[in-house]
């Protein structure tokens, strides 16, 4: 009989950082890496977010906070849904947990038995099917293809709903293909759900500020009041304000599911590191500016990775909307064989193969639910996307 419990037969550990851990061996081995899989900004946290924490610091803020959050923070966080989203919290309505995950997943814990299902919409952050699963539901992935650029559409909404569906993730823009949802096409899947009362929404709303050409980022119970009330709208600061490090997320929903995530919280992890909430006041109700400037380098590298992944054989790279990734299909690369005989049957098998002959590093479709597809992160310099993409092109056209 084995010590381990039985629920860790229910999920697998996060490809991601998989893919992170192993280019770092490589690296370290003395292997050229060019790593594309992790999810985070290569820019430092501003200067003023970074000054807050050090100040917190100095002023001996290092006590315990309430389990979910300090009051001068959840009070930040109202005003930024209300200032950027339209939407009315109190502080009795807000969460704050150790990252966007934890919240996620107390919310998860909080609120499934064994049965309750979960749709989620492929290709997902990898993190959402394992969490649904160690809460005890079961995912309902809904694949959504590059034709409906990686889209859910209304109908296929409609279909995955069930007597047992207990929650919708909804994440715009995406991770993994930056892909967003307009306000009307929202407001499709919103009417859907306004006809399923038992069915709640909850958002993903991380990339929320990385949005270019113009892209309009909405949330669901912005679009659609009357899903207010069975709605968790999820943020944090990890990826707008540089911040993944400081480990703050939150959410804003109804009293009663909040106080439910409250007292997972404050069994499991307590309060989030009280450093981390001071910088994230500042980061909320301090100059925003610097958001604009950031984008414009992911836009300029948005653009050079998608023309340079559609210049190579094989490949089809659509331009997404926002985050800082794009999900190119291999398609056409499926069948064919590398110079070392390797035969590419998936995309598990590319991003294998790619990373031991060029030394690039990806993440394959298959971990975010949606193949044949890898993800690449932009969130680096020019010259090491210009190189990894050079790579991928001359990997691609030795394939026979």
């Amino acid at each position: 009989m084995s010590f381990l419990s039985a629920t860790l037969d229910r999920v697998k550990p996060s490809p991601t950082i998989a893919v992170s851990t192993l280019a770092a061996e490589l690296k370290a081995a003395g292997r050229d890496v060019i790593g594309l899989g992790a999810g985070e900004p290569d820019f430092d946290t501003p200067a003023h977010i970074k000054a807050a924490g050090k100040v917190a610091i100095d002023a001996g803020k290092t006590k315990y906070t309430a389990p979910d959050g300090m009051p001068e923070l959840k009070q930040a966080i109202c005003d930024k849904f209300k200032r950027e989203n339209g939407l009315d919290y109190t502080p009795a309505q807000i969460s704050v947990g150790t990252g966007g995950k934890q919240i996620l997943y107390n919310a998860l814990m909080a609120t499934l038995n064994p049965g309750d299902e979960v749709i989620i919409p492929a290709p997902y952050w990898v993190s959402y099917p394992d969490m649904v699963l160690l809460a005890g539901g079961e995912p309902v992935v809904v694949e959504c293809p590059i034709e409906t650029g990686f889209r859910m559409t209304p109908e296929q909404l409609e279909a995955a709903i069930t007597p047992k569906t207990k929650w919708l993730i909804f994440n715009s823009p995406s991770n993994p293909t930056g892909a967003g949802y307009t306000r009307a096409q929202l407001k499709a899947l919103t009417d859907v759900l306004m006809r399923h009362p038992h069915v709640w929404v909850m958002t993903d709303d991380m990339y929320e500020h990385l949005a270019y050409d113009g892209f309009a980022f909405c949330t669901p119970a912005q679009v659609e009041p009357g899903l207010y009330d069975r709605t968790l709208t999820c943020n944090g600061v990890s990826k707008a304000y540089a911040m993944t490090g400081w480990r703050i997320g939150y959410a804003g929903g109804p009293v009663e599911l909040i106080s439910a995530m409250r007292k997972i919280q404050s069994q499991s992890t307590s309060n989030p590191c009280s450093i981390s909430q001071w910088a994230a006041v500042e980061a909320l109700n301090g100059p925003q500016d610097f958001i604009a400037e950031n984008n414009k380098a992911f836009v300029r590298r948005r653009d050079l990775v998608v023309e340079m992944l559609n210049a190579a054989d094989g490949l089809e790279c659509p331009v997404p909307d926002g985050a800082f990734y794009v999900y190119p299909s291999i398609k056409g690369c499926i069948g064919k064989t590398t110079p070392s005989g390797v035969k590419i049957t998936d995309d598990e098998v590319f991003a294998k193969a790619l990373l031991e002959d060029t030394g690039v590093a990806v993440v394959f479709g298959a971990a975010f639910g949606l193949s044949p597809n890898f993800r690449v992160s932009y969130a680096t310099s020019d010259a090491a996307l210009k190189e990894a993409c050079t790579r991928i092109q001359a990997f691609c056209a030795s394939l026979r």
